[in-house]
């Protein structure tokens, strides 16, 4: 198959754009747990190990992107969960801003980690949803 001119292939590598992306954000969390939080110019975590576990997460996230850039179509609940990570995520971080409970450089995260992704994956899971109702 031609990744680069079917239907399929921009979801191929958005995928794996998202996976190797997903992949390295997730290193970069359980290696430098601190790392954002200096950035951000908030206290360090008292307990850097749930950081780590939610850099772990995203890790294996990435793992499932890349499963899925083989067929999108047919590992469309890996996209659909990805999608409603990314939504919720921005959601949550809006309720911790609104509380003042995260500083708004916090949320530089949130651009990359999630609103980047939110067309294509909405994409792919339209292109999914109308493959699978078309097939007798």
């Amino acid at each position: 198959m031609d990744r680069t001119t079917s239907s399929r292939g921009w979801a191929f590598w958005w995928l794996c754009a998202a996976g190797v992306y997903n992949i390295l954000w997730g290193a970069a969390v359980v290696l430098f747990p601190g790392a954002l939080f200096e950035f951000a110019g908030m206290e360090q975590p008292r307990y850097p190990q749930l950081w780590q576990c939610i850099g772990m997460i995203v890790g294996v996230y990435g793992v499932g992107y890349l499963v899925a850039a083989r067929d999108h179509r047919r590992h469309w609940p890996i996209v659909l969960v990805g999608l409603l990570g990314k939504i919720f995520g921005p959601i949550g971080f809006a309720q911790a801003l609104l509380s003042g409970d995260l500083p708004p450089a916090f949320g530089v995260t949130i651009l990359t980690n999630d609103l980047f992704w939110w067309i294509p994956f909405a994409l792919m899971l339209r292109d999914a949803l109308k493959h699978h109702s078309e097939r007798p």
